[in-house]
């Protein structure tokens, strides 16, 4: 500890940081990269798979539940108008009845205040493999074959005699990764999968337990190969840190670790949660994280390098859901133009849509309107532009306060039993007496084939899936902050909120969390003051910075876990201690980090 009182910090990231990968795992996206590095690869979460045949469906869950329903279209009306007042703009029935005309339409080709945001069309994914460089070959030719290349697989025509020779020649990739897979047309024998859904394994009667870990295991190879250089005859010479979601149940976790130790054959991993990961980015070791991701929001106080279980909060929402909500917006105003958008088919679309949110969305009274690019993607063509105006744009952001406008799709959750674990990798459970039983293997998956003896006689406990609010984010901040119980602490956490995840970056949300909280604080609670703290780094990416931290100064302790323990006793290490995530963290590291 006083080496790391001591040493220059450039020094110790060199040191420990080079053979150190740090994985934090998001619902749709996976940000991975050397310790050492300032910024992780951050990549959708998504593999896609060529088929034999069409499939019936391109997207493995495209049979979730997406209709709104008539008392959902209800309560999503009423939440607009209660936003509506709030930021002082029509309400939807004021609106409609003045939208024979639209407002402000000299504005559509005038000067347009946001100019300098880049409307970039996308282009499908070149589903071919790439043809060696033939010397016979003029380089002309070469590239006229690549172009011809390209027109087939955007459903162009082209000569006979080229097209017999293409068929011939020319053969579909057997896996596509990351926004290349999302890029696929929706003609192209691909079905598309997405691992992980709403901070939990993608299970459906769709997607077997198998194939979720399949693809995550293909996801993080690809990565490791082609984005960060390093081969599977390497990883024995790389450690990893597994920066996890709270929402992440206890058999999951211990799943991805078999993935890492096992399968990645890295030689030894930690696992850390993502909100002690996050107050270690930013410098700090008491504070409420609000990580708003993609799919989850999630929330969680801690105190002095310390997670408290107690105040953990999970929002079955985010920015994807903001997303989805822009698009009603815009079609409720009739601002939205005659296109074909579907983001459950076509998952270009909804690229496009958190392109326009992320550029244009911000939160500040008054009517926000602006003049975009909105593309049009039509199955394999080049991407159509549509010139248009975008209006009450800053009421879908406030859907994190009012859940109801957002609506968010309906997933099926995982089996009951898949909950079922005797040892808690998060909490203090390893001194509890469980009644045991030898016939849990039941045949609920009999493909999985883990080979570890953790998963022998596992006991019977109560089914405990993470808890889901059904509230607002201030509602939900609050709420955790007021569990932890002692008013020096939470006087000290609602001064101390700080908000993660991309949408973090959305204008104009930090004062109204500041704002909505201290009015969600009952008036018995002696507590005036709310404040959140400006992160230090990219809101994105601070988890994947902390962990590189936790990494880097904690490398080596005994919450290390080695290859070959984890294939012969699970997570029974060393003289029958088990893994915990924070408790083995002293105050000493927080002041290293603070200087």
């Amino acid at each position: 500890m006083d080496y790391l009182k001591t040493v220059v910090p450039s020094q110790l990231i060199s040191e420990r940081g080079s053979n150190l990968v740090v994985i934090n795992i998001g619902s749709a996206n996976i940000r991975i990269g050397l310790a050492q590095q300032d910024t992780p690869f951050n990549i959708p979460h998504c593999v896609a798979r060529r088929t034999s045949q069409l499939p019936k469906r391109n997207v493995k869950d495209q049979m979730l539940n997406s209709q709104v329903t008539t008392a959902q279209h209800v309560e999503r009306e009423r939440a607009y108008d209660t936003i509506a007042s709030l930021l002082k703009i029509p309400f939807l029935d004021e609106e409609l009845a003045n939208n024979s005309f639209p407002r402000k339409m000299g504005r559509v080709d005038g000067y347009n205040l946001q100019n300098n945001r880049k409307d970039i069309a996308f282009s499908w994914t070149d589903v071919y493999e790439k043809e060696p460089t033939s010397s016979l070959a003029s380089g002309s030719e070469s590239v006229s074959s690549m172009d011809k290349g390209m027109n087939e697989s955007l459903g162009q025509p082209e000569s006979t005699d080229t097209k017999e020779f293409k068929s011939n020649e020319r053969k579909f990739r057997e896996f596509i990764y990351g926004e290349e897979a999302l890029r696929i047309s929706p003609t192209g024998p691909y079905c598309l999968h997405r691992p992980i859904r709403r901070g939990h394994f993608n299970v459906s009667q769709h997607y077997s337990v198998q194939q979720v870990l399949e693809d995550l295991y293909a996801i993080w190879d690809w990565i490791l190969t082609d984005k960060l250089h390093i081969p599977l005859s390497e990883r024995n010479l790389y450690s990893a840190i597994l920066v996890v979601p709270e929402t992440f149940d206890n058999r999951e976790i211990k799943e991805m670790l078999s993935i890492v130790l096992i399968d990645l054959r890295f030689s030894s991993a930690v696992v850390h949660q993502e909100g002690l990961a996050a107050v270690f980015g930013n410098g700090l070791s008491t504070a409420c994280i609000v990580n708003i991701g993609a799919q989850v929001t999630s929330i969680i106080c801690l105190e002095d390098g310390v997670a408290l279980p107690i105040s953990e909060k999970t929002l079955p929402f985010g920015g994807e859901d903001i997303s989805r909500c822009l698009l009603w917006t815009q079609r409720h105003h009739q601002t939205w133009p005659q296109i074909r958008t579907d983001i459950l088919t076509k998952p270009m679309d909804l690229i496009m849509l958190n392109k326009l949110k992320e550029s244009y969305c911000e939160i500040k009274e008054g009517e926000v309107d602006a003049v975009a690019v909105v593309h049009s993607y039509e199955d394999g063509m080049p991407a159509g532009s549509h010139k248009t105006r975008l209006t009450a744009l800053n009421v879908s952001p406030m859907g994190l306060f009012y859940p109801k406008l957002l609506v968010p799709d309906v997933y099926p959750p995982p089996p009951r039993s898949w909950y079922n674990d005797y040892e808690d990798m998060l909490e203090d459970t390893w001194h509890t007496e469980f009644p045991r039983r030898s016939d849990m293997s039941d045949g609920l998956y009999p493909s999985i084939n883990v080979g570890l003896s953790m998963w022998d006689s596992y006991p019977v406990l109560p089914n405990k899936p993470k808890k889901e609010e059904k509230v607002g984010l201030a509602e939900a901040i609050t709420s955790s902050i007021l569990a932890t119980g002692r008013i020096d602490l939470q006087r000290k956490l609602f001064c101390s909120i700080q908000l993660i995840g991309g949408v973090a970056l959305t204008g104009g949300l930090i004062p109204v969390v500041e704002e909505r909280v201290l009015h969600a604080i009952p008036s018995n609670e002696a507590i005036d003051m709310v404040e959140v703290l400006q992160s230090r780094t990219n809101p994105t990416f601070v988890s994947w910075k902390g962990g590189a931290i936790l990494g880097i100064l904690d490398f080596g302790r005994e919450a290390w876990i080695h290859h070959e323990d984890w294939i012969h006793n699970g997570i029974h290490i060393g003289s029958g201690r088990k893994y915990k995530d924070s408790y083995f963290l002293q105050a000493q590291p927080m002041c290293y980090i603070n200087s």
